[in-house]
């Protein structure tokens, strides 16, 4: 979080920086404005997942949390995928009708941790 405000930051001030090119300062002023979000999102919401005996609580969207019983889960696995010569991966929870996509950055704790806790609390697992 500390990393999105402080490039926000740069990007803020390479805006003020280039007033001369608009195109640029724009261009600029936007990326500040995204990363600015993104760190009050995780301000505002900075655990993305828990869980407990009796299901998972998620974030939706900004900061909206929603339960999940765990008889409404389906599967939860690592996702892992191969893209622009980098991997990425994510805790999937499907619940049959959303899909639940959480990296480690998000988490705070490696995605393999994160699904052996959570198929150590479901009940069903």
């Amino acid at each position: 979080m500390a990393f999105k405000i402080l490039v926000a930051g740069v990007f803020a001030g390479v805006a003020v920086w280039s007033l001369g090119n608009a195109l640029q300062a724009l261009f600029a002023l936007l990326g500040a404005v995204a990363l600015g979000i993104h760190a009050a999102r995780d301000l505002l919401a900075p655990v993305r997942l828990a869980a407990d005996a009796d299901g998972i609580v998620v974030v939706r969207g900004f900061a909206r949390t929603e339960r999940i019983p765990w008889s409404a889960v389906e599967r939860i696995r690592v996702d892992e995928r191969a893209r622009l010569g980098g991997r990425s991966r994510l805790v999937e929870i499907d619940t049959g009708e959303t899909l639940h996509l959480f990296g480690a950055g998000e988490l705070g704790a490696p995605v393999d941790e994160v699904v052996a806790a959570l198929h150590r609390l479901s009940p069903a697992r």
